[in-house]
Parts: C-alpha cells; sequence; structure tokens
C-alpha cells in the first residue's frame, strides 16, 4: 500500500513517532500496569505526565513565569465566550479584528457578554488589515483577533502591537509553527486538533493579571480563576489528549524546537505556493503578503474538474483535500507533522494532473 498523507485542517496528521510511542505505552504505560486512558487524573502517574507536558511547552514557548498554562475542554469555540466572559466586565467593550469565519464566530459569541467594536473587517478581502489602519478604543478590555484563519487561508504578517490593551489571540491553527513572543499577549488559546495533538483539549495560556475578573454570574467551567488555582483539574480534565500533546511536546524538542518548525513550514509552503502559482491551471485566492503558512486553499481554472481532482488524488494517497464549502476548491492544511515528502507528492500530483487536464 502507497503512503497515505492526510491534509484535513482539523482532526489533523500526527506525527508518526507520536502514535508509535502512544502505541508502544497504550496497554501499559511506564510498567504502571495500566492505560493512560485508565489512570486516576489525580495518581502519580498522570500528574507526572502533565507536569512534564506543561514544563515542555513552558520550554519550547518560552512562556513568561507570570504565565498560566491551562489544559481545558470545550474546544477553542468555547474560548469565544470565556475570553469575554472573564474579560469583557473590566470595561464592557472590548475590540475585535474580522479576518474570517473563525472571527465571525468569535465576535458573534463576544456580543453576548458586552460591546464589540469591530476596529477591522478584511473577511471577505482574503487578507490581514494594514498593521497602520489599526485604530484601538481606549476602554476597550482587551483586543481579540485571529493570527491565522483556518478556512481562508490568511495570516497574519505581524502581532499586532495593542499597547497595555491585552492582546487575546486564537492560535489554535498556526500555535507551534514557528516562535512567538508570548509576552506581547495577555490570552493564547487553541484548539489542540491541528498542531498540538487530538480533539478534546483546549490550551490557554494566560497572564495571570487577567485571571480573577469573571463576574459572580459567570458558570465555574468558565472561570480562568476556577481551573488556575486547580492546575486544571477542576473537574476530570481530557487525559489521554494531555499525554498525547506531551509527546507532541517532546517529538518538538526532539526534533530542534521552534526554529527547526519554523524553517520547515517556510520550505512546505513556499514549495507549494510556487507551485499553484507557476500553473495557469490552479490559483490561490489569498495576498500574497497573508498567505498561510498552515492552510493553503487553491481552485482549478475548471471547477468542474474539481471531483476528479479530489477522487484521483485520494486513490494517489493524499486524503481530504476538499476546500470548505464557504470558500469552493481545494484546501492543504501542512501542520507541522506533515512530512516534506507530503507535500511534494500533492505538488507531483498538481503537476500531473495540470498536465493531463489543461
Amino acid at each position: 500500500m502507497s503512503r497515505i498523507y492526510n491534509f484535513s485542517a482539523g482532526p489533523a496528521t500526527l506525527p508518526e513517532a507520536v502514535l508509535q510511542q502512544a502505541q508502544d505505552e497504550l496497554l501499559d504505560w511506564h510498567g504502571a500496569g495500566m492505560s493512560v486512558m485508565e489512570m486516576s487524573h489525580r495518581g502519580k502517574e498522570f500528574m507526572s505526565i502533565a507536569e512534564q507536558a506543561e514544563t515542555d511547552l513552558r520550554e519550547i514557548m518560552a512562556i513568561p513565569d507570570n504565565y498560566k498554562v491551562l489544559f481545558l475542554q470545550g474546544g477553542a469555540s468555547s474560548q469565544f465566550a470565556m475570553a469575554p466572559l472573564n474579560l469583557m466586565g473590566r470595561t464592557g467593550k472590548a475590540d475585535y479584528i474580522n479576518t474570517g469565519s473563525w472571527s465571525k464566530k468569535a465576535i458573534a459569541e463576544a456580543r453576548r457578554y458586552g460591546e464589540v467594536n469591530v476596529i477591522a473587517d478584511t473577511s471577505s478581502d482574503f487578507k490581514a488589515p494594514a498593521e497602520e489602519d489599526l485604530g484601538f478604543s481606549r476602554d476597550a478590555a482587551y483586543v481579540h483577533y485571529t493570527p491565522n484563519e483556518t478556512i481562508q487561508g490568511v495570516e497574519f504578517p505581524y502581532i499586532p502591537d495593542t499597547g497595555d490593551i491585552p492582546l487575546v489571540a486564537d492560535m489554535s491553527s498556526t500555535i507551534l509553527s514557528r516562535p512567538v513572543d508570548a509576552s506581547k499577549f495577555g490570552i493564547i488559546y487553541a484548539g489542540a486538533q491541528k498542531n498540538i495533538g487530538p480533539a478534546g483539549l483546549t490550551l490557554v495560556i494566560i497572564r495571570e493579571d487577567l485571571i480573577g475578573h469573571a463576574p459572580e454570574s459567570c458558570p465555574a467551567m468558565l472561570d480562568y480563576k476556577i481551573h488556575a488555582d486547580a492546575d486544571s483539574m477542576y473537574n476530570t480534565p481530557p487525559t489521554y489528549a494531555w499525554y498525547l500533546a506531551g509527546l507532541v511536546f517532546q517529538w518538538l524538542k526532539d526534533n530542534g524546537g521552534l526554529d527547526a518548525m519554523a524553517a520547515i513550514n517556510a520550505r512546505k509552503a513556499a514549495a507549494l505556493y510556487a507551485a499553484i502559482d507557476d500553473l495557469d491551471f490552479y490559483a490561490n485566492p489569498v495576498d500574497p503578503a497573508c498567505r498561510s503558512r498552515m492552510n493553503v486553499p487553491f481552485t482549478l481554472a475548471d471547477a468542474g474538474l474539481d471531483a476528479r481532482f479530489l477522487e484521483e488524488a485520494a486513490q494517489a494517497g493524499l486524503k481530504t483535500l476538499k476546500g470548505h464549502r464557504s470558500v469552493g476548491g481545494m484546501r492543504a492544511s501542512i501542520y507541522n507533522a506533515m512530512p516534506e515528502a507530503g507535500v511534494q507528492a500533492l505538488i507531483d500530483f498538481m503537476h500531473e494532473f495540470a498536465q493531463r487536464n489543461a
């Protein structure tokens, strides 16, 4: 059987070495006589797994000591509510930048809890706003943006400078793909199922001074302080997903950390965009200055060939390339775990398909 490459936007491909280790440890973790998924989350075995995962993440992301790292549930979508519930009450207002589908969802949810000021909207333009065009509200409790829009394939080429206003970022599809200065953010949150691990885990990195501001009416499960005080174990956490995330963090360390990932991801994206640009048969709708390194949407010159492209790609071992229904065409998600060989296999297929169908 030929090698299968999974280009899904999420749940996404995981490092093969991580899956192999998880398989080896599935029935008996390090002589404990049980699987990780059977362990008490408060037992010494799982506590050691949890502590090591946080230690490794802090190391690879260089997370400052005045930030808490939370391993939660609910996906990034729960953070659309959790962030405003915990932060917006300080002024009742927040600034949002709208660059696509996930920004829109975050904005709609935040409007349940206070006044939302959309300071820039490029959601239909396939680009991020120019930094000089951003004007932040003086009384904003925070500024929220989506550094990488998974569906539209739009990535910010800069981190907005919000001054003293906390910056909140949905990094679900770009976290761990390159180094990032965590100190520039008030909150970083991310669903795990792209670059961290399997679905079911949500990572939150939050500056300590932003904890403890939720109103009394806030549900306990949506209060950052409740989770921070309980070391992410207020309730039973997603233990197996946490364990697998820890294996991914170890894999990142073993493979050169985020500097190495950044170089590899830059090569993968550059090669794929070059193939799209060099062939009149394909097109990418995103402003070249804002093209995502993680999610690459592209269309065929003849949309009538889309079904054939997907069918033949799947036969060639290139899976899950169908674009989101709101954009159409194709989408190749090339997260950390996608090897360069997988991207090259896609490029080779694209060339061959174009030659046969031009």
